[in-house]
Formats: C-alpha cells, structure tokens, sequence
C-alpha cells in the first residue's frame, strides 16, 4: 500500500497510513479510546481538545453523521486515528459521511493505521505528542518541528463559551447555572429534561455574578487539560458550594477536590472509552461508565479535608467520586449523561435534582 499520510510520535514511532477527513497538519496529545461507537460524540467533546484520538475498534465511520449526536458545534478533537474507515455509511438518520464531517470541522483523519501497535505504544510510554504530515516530508522534519513547538496549556480558556447564554425547558422547576469549563450538550439536555432553565456561563464568572443570576444550583462541567491550569476558579467553587447545591462532572470534579484542599495528577494513559468499570460505595453497585479524562484526584490527598470518597474505579482504585461532608455538593470523575456509553449514571441527575428540591 502507498501511504500518504503518517503519524510521528515525540519518541520518533513512527506510523504510517492514509489521510481522510482535512488535509491540515496538526500537533496534539495523542491518546487511545476503547468505544466501540460514540466516535460523533467523541469527536465533538470539548474535553478532547487539543488531543488526537485513536479508536481501539477496528472500523469507523459505518453509520456517519447526524444532527443529534454533537456535544459542541464549535469545539472537540484535533484529529482521529483508525484502522478501518468505512467511507460509505449505512443508517437512517446519516446526513453526512464521517469525511465530509471532518473537513467541515477542518479536522484531519489518518486510516489504515496499525492502530493496536499504536495503543500499545501509549501504555507502555504513557500519553505522548505527537505530529501528523504528508507522507513526503521526513521524518527527522517532522519530529524537529514537533519539538520546536511550545507544548499548549490552559485549554479551558480556547473551549468557554465568549458569553453567557440561557437553555429554556417545559415546565420550568429549577434555576441551574453550568459553569462551562468545555461543556458538553449532553449534560445540558440531561438537566433540561428534569425540568431546569439552564444558564451557561464561561468559566471566569464570578461569584457574584452567578448569585445576581438567582440560580437554585450549580453545575461544574467537564473540560479538557490539567485543573491546576485555572487556579483562579477554586476560590469561587468554595463560594457557591457554602450557598448552592452543586453538582461536579470530570474536571469539575477535579476543580472541586482542588478547591477542598484535596490534589491532582496526571495519569500515565488515562481513562478514555464507555466500558470503565466503577463502584458506587453507598449503593454497593458496579456502574459501568463512561470515561474520558488524563488526571486524577490522588486519593491519599482526601485525608484531612472534607470531602468524602464516594465512588472508585474497579480496575486501578482510582478516585471517581466525593461529595462534601457538610454541604449538598458531589461530583464524580466519569460522564453520568453517557454521551457515548452506558446509562447506568443517571440517577445522579436525579440526585442532583433531589438536593435542589431540599
């Protein structure tokens, strides 16, 4: 096969394959995910910004692209590594090929990729940069070039929205104001459907001006990067959690456990896909959930504060849930809306709704 397209690793891998999707050039994290669909939602998740995502399954793109499966119009993956791209989809509700959707988006894709050769190489090295060229430059150009350029931090601030804006819904109940740090749709439409006027907000906003907003609750969003990149929010989050129930999901929650004196960590490959296995302690129930976050809230760094460990992940023990010990304020680490994955999560909208109520 005659490859036009490949992927360079910062350690030199490298792997060739076929260009679809933009023909852009681009430098990113490059990270591995184990859903066997959801590739719309994933690639139109804010949290994934700035990341090149390579899917586990061997073919994508089977059933295309609809209207109702975005998480963002505007933000989401830098690109996306397949083994197998299927270029001629086959479902009802497809208005676009996964090509046509990622040229619209200006988002290259790279097939033909030895893609479980690739996983391996991110679990032994952990999460690694990487560059995605032309064929016909070389390799020792394009590794140059990855490391001539400046490694991107403090991704919240390229995925909150310029302004804040409202989410009606029928019979209004609640007031909630979702503090955007790269929100996803499917969080939104969750609370809207339990009956709350959704207010998002960037994710500078300060505590006064959410209390001028008269919320019943508040919403931390997930989001992409490292949480100790926006020191300046944990200050607030202690604020509205004296004052309003608050619900945290995935950097929310890690922004959360920052701002109770609890600490973070970057994880060595992260927790990416919709089969991650997690105990809820107070149900005595496995959920399975759906993930896609690098750092951690370390779990020794909860002795002494208080919050207290709700939820842990089965495979490797890590922190997936708190909540406080003297207000109605809880997050957890996965995505309870399951945009992709399974919906055994949702009960904590209901949760939410409840401490709302009180």
């Amino acid at each position: 096969m005659n490859f036009n397209r490949k992927l360079v690793l910062a350690d030199g891998t490298v792997f060739p394959g076929n260009g679809f999707g933009s023909k852009e050039e681009v430098i990113a994290e490059v990270m591995f995910n184990t859903g066997m669909t959801g590739y719309q939602e994933i690639l139109t998740d804010p949290s994934y910004h700035n990341q090149m995502v390579c899917m586990t399954y061997p073919m994508i793109g089977n059933y295309g692209i609809n209207q109702e499966d975005y998480e963002s119009k505007s933000h989401g993956a830098s690109a996306l590594i397949v083994k197998e791209y299927c270029e001629v989809p086959s479902n009802w509700s497809a208005v676009q090929t996964l090509d046509e959707f990622l040229k619209s988006r200006n988002t290259p894709g790279l097939c033909d990729v030895d893609t479980r050769a690739l996983t391996i190489r991110i679990r032994e090295a952990g999460a690694i940069r990487g560059i995605m060229v032309d064929a016909t430059v070389s390799d020792e150009e394009a590794l140059a070039k990855l490391n001539a350029t400046e490694v991107l931090t403090a991704h919240v601030k390229q995925v909150t929205p310029k302004a804040s804006y409202k989410v009606p819904t029928q019979n209004k109940k609640f007031r909630v104001v979702f503090m955007a740090f790269g929100a996803k749709q499917g969080i939104i439409n969750e609370l809207a459907a339990r009956g709350c006027e959704v207010i998002v907000v960037p994710y500078h906003t300060t505590f006064e001006e959410i209390k001028a907003l008269n919320p019943d609750g508040v919403v931390l969003s997930n989001g992409p990067g490292d949480p100790t990149d926006i020191p300046e929010v944990l200050p607030v989050i202690r604020e509205l959690q004296v004052n309003y129930p608050l619900f945290g999901v995935c950097l929310g929650h890690q922004l959360f456990a920052l701002a109770n004196g609890a600490t973070t960590s970057k994880m060595k490959f992260g927790h990416h896909g919709g089969n991650v296995p997690v105990k809820d302690i107070a149900l005595g129930r496995t959920l399975i959930t759906s993930q896609n976050h690098g750092y951690q809230v370390n779990r020794e760094s909860l002795e002494g504060t208080d919050l207290e460990l709700t939820h842990y992940a089965i495979n490797d023990d890590t922190v997936e849930g708190v909540k406080h010990k003297k207000y109605p304020a809880f997050t957890v680490q996965y995505h309870p809306e399951a945009h992709p994955g399974p919906s055994d999560s949702k009960y904590l909208f209901d949760q939410f709704i409840a401490n709302l109520s009180k």
